[in-house]
């Protein structure tokens, strides 16, 4: 661990080991960069968290990740395709609260058109969306985007519940071109949804599946659940000559000195660098900017991150009416209950419960219910199962239960949310080796950070 006042100079300084650190600093290691990676907790993989608690396993942030090219391109050159497990079939059944009764969204073409979740108001706007016209040129919310081409019945019953289990947002607040931008790009393409759908579908068939088959848009994780993805880069990253990981360090300062940067920890070590990239959440970002440049820590500070909690319930099978054949239930607002939605992960992989049980993930707060998560445990446990008793038909009390509080959970791309980010690159050309990147831009997927993660280690590497 470097001393105080330590001379070495590294290529290359990543502070914050989540997923779009750890992608970065594999990223510069592999392309034979100098590199330290430093991060604040005793642990490293951000929001990959998975605990184990006796026969029961949860996951405190993601629960899966789905297979896509850059991902299975990854797990190859970790050698770790091997230890992924898809999720179960159940997975491709989603169900929806609609008037206290769950819902399966429908899975085949066929079965869509007596499906209640849509109802004639969504067929009506399904049907007249090839014959809307483009939008305004202002921004939009998501909302008003998709009330405007779809109608409200699907803004309510399908958009609004997808967006409080992505998001935990609220779509009147979220940019449409921000937080969906494929479907603003579909609009302005091909001035249709459904006309751009069906072109990219087309797109895709001609230019061939770059996944194998099995593989292809799958959801997956791995039997010690998905923070082994984390703890397998931070293994790669590690065995490496040219690169450092350090964890408990909490930095507390940087500056830019001569041609190089500085970052200093709360125990007053520090690290030198060529090249420093902030690979933390945007609140993280603006404190330590602050003093370096206000005009850069602003925007960052702006990015909204509303707290949720998730709540994990162990019941006897006997105990629930409901096959929980699926991968979860989403509950529109509409619905007027505190819970945003629920996972079932006893159903998508084994020995997540003990043999006859079933584990609930329930999520509670959210950008327009954070109140709630300021209650103590046994208040949350109580709204979930006050929340999820009639529509999962639950008989019993839970047998096991665990609360993990995410003050500052998931990053909103709210209205202006593109003009912040263009307000940050600005203001990053006047500072010479420093890089931003989180999941406060370009997705807050995890395949999307490390995605991100290794595309901006190459750019550094490149300079």
């Amino acid at each position: 661990m470097p001393e105080a006042g330590d001379p070495e100079v590294r290529d290359a300084l990543v502070v914050g080991a989540g997923a779009t650190g750890l992608a970065a600093a594999w990223s510069l290691a592999r392309n034979g960069r100098r590199v330290a990676l430093l991060e604040a907790s005793p642990r490293i993989g951000g929001n990959l968290h998975s605990e184990r608690a006796g026969e029961w396993q949860i996951e405190h942030g993601p629960n899966t990740v789905i297979m896509k090219p850059p991902l299975y391109a990854l797990l190859q050159e970790l050698s770790l395709l091997d230890e992924a497990r898809p999720a179960d079939d159940a997975s491709r059944k989603r169900f929806i609260a609609l008037n206290g009764h769950p819902v399966p969204l429908p899975t085949r073409l066929w079965n869509a058109p007596g499906n209640p979740l849509l109802g004639w108001e969504g067929w009506a706007g399904l049907l007249r969306e090839p014959f809307v016209g483009r939008g305004p040129s202002d921004e939009e919310s998501l909302a008003d985007f998709v009330t405007r081409r779809l109608g409200p019945r699907i803004m309510d019953r399908l958009v609004d519940p997808f967006v409080s289990g992505v998001y935990a947002g609220d779509p009147q607040r979220l940019s449409a071109k921000a937080a969906m931008p494929r479907l603003v790009a579909l609009e302005q393409a091909h001035g249709s949804l459904i006309r751009g759908g069906l072109a990219r579908l087309f797109r895709g068939a001609r230019q061939g599946p770059a996944v194998p088959r099995e593989w292809r848009g799958r959801l997956l994780s791995f039997p010690s659940g998905l923070q082994r993805l984390a703890e397998r880069l931070g293994e790669v990253i590690t065995a490496r000559s040219n690169a450092t990981l350090a964890c408990n360090c909490r930095i507390e300062r940087i500056a830019r000195e001569d041609d190089h940067w500085l970052a200093e920890d709360d125990a007053g070590r520090r690290w030198r660098a060529r090249e420093l990239l902030l690979a933390v959440p945007a609140h993280v970002a603006a404190r330590l900017l602050a003093p370096v440049d206000a005009a850069l820590a602003e925007p960052l500070a702006e990015i909204v991150y509303p707290p949720v909690n998730v709540v994990s319930l162990g019941f006897r099978r006997a105990d629930i009416g409901h096959p929980l054949d699926g991968f979860g239930l989403l509950i529109p607002r509409v619905e007027q209950r505190q819970t945003l939605g629920v996972l079932f992960p006893s159903s998508l992989f084994p020995h997540r419960a003990p043999e006859g049980h079933h584990l609930l993930n329930v999520f509670l707060g959210g950008r327009r219910s954070p109140q709630i998560t300021d209650e103590d445990d046994a208040t949350q446990i109580g709204q979930a199962i006050a929340d999820l008793g009639d529509l999962l038909n639950i008989r019993g009390a839970p047998v096991w239960q665990r609360v993990v509080r995410w003050p500052r959970a998931i990053p909103q791309y709210e209205i202006g949310h593109l003009d912040r980010v263009a307000a940050i690159d600005a203001a990053l050309t006047h500072h010479p080796g420093l890089s931003l990147a989180g999941n406060w831009r370009d997705g807050i997927a995890v395949g999307d950070c490390l995605e991100n993660g290794r595309r901006i280690g190459e750019q550094i590497a490149a300079r």
